[in-house]
């Protein structure tokens, strides 16, 4: 027989206050994607019959950020605590779904964790999600019965001395049967300290009517960790990070430099025998062919790397595209529509943009490039400026094969330099060059012998 169908409530109402910040704390990001996020994948990858989401006041910023999202939406307008907020979601859920209950603060659980919360439940009993720890203070210790299933929950400060020796605790992830949940949390009481209904008490009720709690053993308390303030958050972002640098390595193959300096902040695909070295950072979507290296402090976004590319130190690409052999750095900066062709070469401290650089030829010190297509075989003196922008639109230059361009030239757009032209050095090109041709601009040097600077004169 089939298990019942799922249907995932991620509680998203927190208000974050330790974190200081505008920003909703579920929409901080981890690994480049906001915390909420990274939960809803881990629980889309169960195949859920239905998301669920329950936000607070001001969580308007949240649906915006997850428009996108398939998500069914509930509304905790007051926060009177976890069995509350579960309860805004729980009236369009089947009772024959089993309720998967997560956090939206816990960024890091993993598919593998859930289904095996989910499995345990079966298609009747309940299912807590539990981690032992070292130092269990401040959280509250798991009761298990003789035969090893919850027996309860004891908050520490009601806990007895031998209660608290207990290092098991609860995460707050659970699995619930949604008919039996309903009777449940209609059950919940807000008769404590804080005034809430907590979903914890739910476990009680559970065993008192006889329903099985079954503890499921999380191996990596990183994937529980809940993030309340910048501290933990920085704490969660490194675990994430370190996840990602030994996956890559490990099943990709991908070598670096040293792991705990390499930030991946959204999706790397390498190819064989690639390398990055220190303080790498990784965002949007980047491929990376075989044998390409990168070196130290890079940030590559949304970029395609082919085979034997070479970056070197410090340099900046977003949306680039590097065919075989090209090379860029060190201190390049590629912006969004700059294409290199095989065995180009865009050097230190270049600019470039929208711009095509053909097979072989070289950009290499000091110039800023842009709104620009170059032949096979161009070489770009120092100091090179396409002037692309009159103050209203933006132009286009092209060089053609084989051409060379002295150093300190402005080509001022739209202009065109034909195939083997030369430009000398210092010249300001307004007019078209024609192949074959040598052009030069300014003014004839004038060498006046003897003369002194004022301050020479005496």
């Amino acid at each position: 027989m089939p298990a019942s169908p799922i249907s995932v409530i991620v509680l998203a109402a927190g208000e974050g206050k330790r974190m200081r910040s505008a920003l909703p704390k579920v929409l901080h990001p981890v690994g480049g994607r906001p915390m909420l996020q990274r939960v809803l994948d881990a629980a889309r990858a169960l195949r859920p019959e239905a998301l669920h989401v329950v936000y607070g006041h001001g969580g308007e910023r949240v649906r915006a950020a997850l428009i996108d999202d398939d998500l069914e939406w509930a509304l905790q307008a007051e926060q009177l605590g976890t069995g509350h907020a579960v309860a805004q979601a729980l009236p369009t859920i089947p009772e024959r779904h089993r309720v998967l209950v997560l956090c939206g603060d816990v960024p890091l659980i993993t598919p593998a964790t859930l289904e095996r919360l989910c499995a345990a439940a079966g298609d009747g009993d309940a299912a807590l999600l539990t981690i032992t720890l070292d130092d269990p203070t401040g959280y509250g210790r798991i009761l298990r019965d003789a035969g090893g299933d919850v027996a309860g929950i004891v908050e520490e400060k009601d806990a007895s001395e031998d209660e608290r020796a207990i290092r098991e605790i609860n995460t707050g992830l659970m699995c619930l049967p949604a008919g039996r949940l309903r009777a449940w949390l209609d059950s919940l009481d807000a008769n404590n300290a804080q005034g809430e209904y907590y979903l914890t008490d739910v476990i009680a009720l559970a065993r008192r009517e006889g329903t099985a709690v079954h503890p499921v053993a999380c191996p990596d308390p990183w994937e529980v960790q809940g993030v309340n303030d910048r501290a933990q958050l920085a704490g969660v972002e490194r675990a994430w990070q370190r996840r990602e640098a030994h996956r890559l390595m490990r099943e990709e193959g991908l070598g670096l430099a040293d792991p705990a300096r390499f930030d991946l902040r959204g999706e790397l695909h390498v190819g064989r025998d690639c390398f990055l070295d220190v303080g790498v950072v990784v965002e949007g979507e980047v491929h990376l062919g075989d044998n390409v290296t990168v070196g130290p402090y890079v940030l590559l976004r949304d970029c395609r790397l082919e085979a034997g590319v070479h970056i070197a130190g410090h340099s900046v690409l977003d949306g680039a595209v590097l065919a075989a052999g090209a090379a860029a750095g060190p201190f390049a900066r590629l912006r969004p529509g700059s294409r290199l062709a095989e065995n180009a070469k865009v050097g230190n401290f270049v600019e470039t943009k929208n711009v095509e650089v053909g097979p072989g030829s070289k950009i290499n010190h000091l110039s800023y490039v842009g709104d620009a297509e170059l032949g096979q075989g161009v070489n770009v003196g120092a100091g090179t400026i396409t002037c692309n922008y009159d103050g209203t639109a933006k132009h286009r230059t092209v060089i053609g094969d084989g051409a060379f361009i002295g150093s300190n030239t402005a080509l001022v757009a739209p202009v065109t330099v034909g195939a083997h032209a030369t430009i000398g050095a210092g010249s300001t090109v307004r007019r078209d060059v024609p192949d074959d041709a040598l052009a030069v601009t300014g003014s004839r040097q004038r060498t006046i012998e003897g003369w002194r600077r004022k301050s020479d004169k005496g």
